[in-house]
Formats: C-alpha cells, structure tokens, sequence
C-alpha cells in the first residue's frame, strides 16, 4: 500500500506540476496539519483518492495566500461552512475506518497550548480528547482485532523529534497512546524540517513514527484489512 502524508507547506513534490504521474500509485492521502483545505480537494482531485486530515495550530485562508508563502494570512480554524465546500474527512478527534483500504485512522490535531489561540491544547486537555476515543478504540480491538493502523497528529510525541520551544514541544500522552494503542504508524507535521538531512522517521516500540514536514511517502504491504 502506498499512503500519500503531506504537512505544513505546498512547497513540495506533492504539489508540483508531475503530481498525477509521481503519486500515480498512491492509495490514500493523509494531510497532519497547516494546509489550506483547498489543498485537500486539489490532491484528490489530481490523484483520484480519498484524504483524511487533521487541523494544526494555525491554517491559511486561501490556497493561494500558502502557494505565495504569504503568512499574514494565517487564521485559527476548525470545521465550519467553508471548510465543507472541499473534498476531505476531517478527522480530528474520530477514527475512522477506510472502506477501500480497510484502514482504521484516528486523527489528533493541534499543538501544545503556548498563548490563546484555537486548535492549541494542555496535556491534560489532550488526555481528555484521547479518552473519548477510547471507547471506539475498543471497539476496533473487538471486532478487528486491532485498535488501529494509523495515528495522525499534527504535533509530535514528547521527546521524539519535537522542539524545545513551548509551541513545538511535543504531547507525553502520545507515548502512552503507543504503549497502549500500538498503531503502526504516528504521522505527524508541525516540526519544520529545514535541513534535506533532518531525520524523519524514528521507532517507538510498535510504531513507527513519521514527520511528514512538506510531503512523505508510506509503503507497506502489510498495511490493509488483514492487518492484524
């Protein structure tokens, strides 16, 4: 299987004129955050697949406004009349299963709270918000033999690729999400990876986590409805 994850910027191969012959064999598209939801629709749109995303800490207002890295238009967000115009399951805060792949995702957006802005919560706030899917999480063990395949987030696991930074600091309920949950996956965005050489993907016991920063390509043929 071939899972399409894009993050934070436009300003990647994602995005670029040859998408449709690049990503011609992509399965599914995963967006971890601070994309404009036009983005969303253009990416399905180009490679004839579905997308799931999650918020970050801040989105852009227009498609365009992100393509001219014009930052002043940054606007807090969440799921509203505009958003729903373009295509895309937002799924921050559920899980939910792909029928066409069998895949079971659960999303988690936002950052760590560093000043009022939305979409930003304390650890104990995102404690809460895993608790509540917990129930589906159950669930998913009950009936499929696993509690899920892939975990997005926007921010990081503690102490695993975040920054130092309040805003960049990552979650400590993540690691425990792991331990418990065991997804195969953790994608996430938010840690900009300025350096070509930055590392990108690191292993937390069952589940290999990915920072998806601009656009990353998931393969694994053990990935599916038989996964167990």
């Amino acid at each position: 299987m071939n899972i399409l994850c894009v993050s934070d910027t436009t300003s990647s191969l994602a995005f670029s004129s040859g998408v449709s012959e690049i990503y011609k064999d992509t399965d599914l598209i995963l967006s971890c955050g601070d994309l404009p939801v036009e983005s969303h629709d253009y990416l399905s749109t180009m490679l004839s697949r579905d997308v799931f995303y999650v918020f970050g800490n801040h989105n852009l207002t227009t498609f365009s406004a992100e393509m001219d890295r014009d930052f002043r238009h940054y606007t807090p967000h969440f799921e509203n009349d505009y958003t729903k115009k373009f295509y895309g399951f937002m799924i921050d805060g559920k899980c939910m299963i792909h029928k066409k792949t069998g895949l079971i995702i659960a999303g988690l957006g936002g950052s760590m709270r560093y000043n009022e802005g939305k979409s930003q919560y304390t650890e104990k706030e995102m404690k809460r918000r895993i608790l509540r899917l917990s129930g589906k999480l159950r669930r998913n063990k009950l009936r499929y033999g696993r509690y899920l395949d892939i975990l997005i987030t926007h921010a990081p696991p503690f102490g695993i690729g975040d920054g130092q930074d309040p805003c960049h600091t990552g979650f400590k309920c993540f690691l425990d999400f792991m331990d418990k949950y065991r997804p195969r996956y953790l994608c996430h965005g938010h840690v900009h990876l300025d350096d070509a050489n930055a590392k990108r993907v690191s292993q937390y016991k069952d589940t290999t986590i990915i920072n998806v920063y601009g656009s990353y390509m998931i393969h694994d043929d053990k990935l599916g409805a038989k996964n167990g």
